[in-house]
């Protein structure tokens, strides 16, 4: 991830989900705020109830793959968290892709969108 770090603190999470905006798709949610650093913080959230680790962790990297090959596209200076949903555990890569897509150009964050 050339542009990113990762969220880690429960704290900057909790923020996000009470003051950052949200798009919804039934397999991903996603939490946007913008920030004042020049980079994007990226946070994923995988509950226990979507299954076991090997379940969690597949979800996980899926996730962090398709925001690293997308990154580029981005606006910087923002915090994200990606939380997915039950229906992610079933979704095939192509569909958690175009999902994840659809909710960033929702949020207004391609670097595209965002500059028109």
């Amino acid at each position: 991830m050339l542009f990113s770090v990762s969220l880690k603190n429960n704290y900057e999470f909790r923020r996000l989900y009470s003051k950052g905006q949200s798009a919804a798709s039934p397999a991903l949610v996603v939490y946007a705020r913008k920030t004042k650093r020049g980079i994007n913080r990226v946070g994923y959230t995988v509950s226990v109830k979507l299954g076991h680790a090997v379940v969690r962790n597949k979800v996980r990297r899926r996730l962090r793959e398709i925001y690293r090959l997308h990154e580029s596209e981005l606006l910087s200076g923002y915090d994200l968290v990606v939380v997915a949903r039950s229906r992610a555990v079933e979704a095939s890569y192509q569909q958690l892709e175009k999902d994840f897509l659809k909710l960033l150009k929702k949020l207004e964050l391609n670097r595209t969108e965002g500059q028109a």
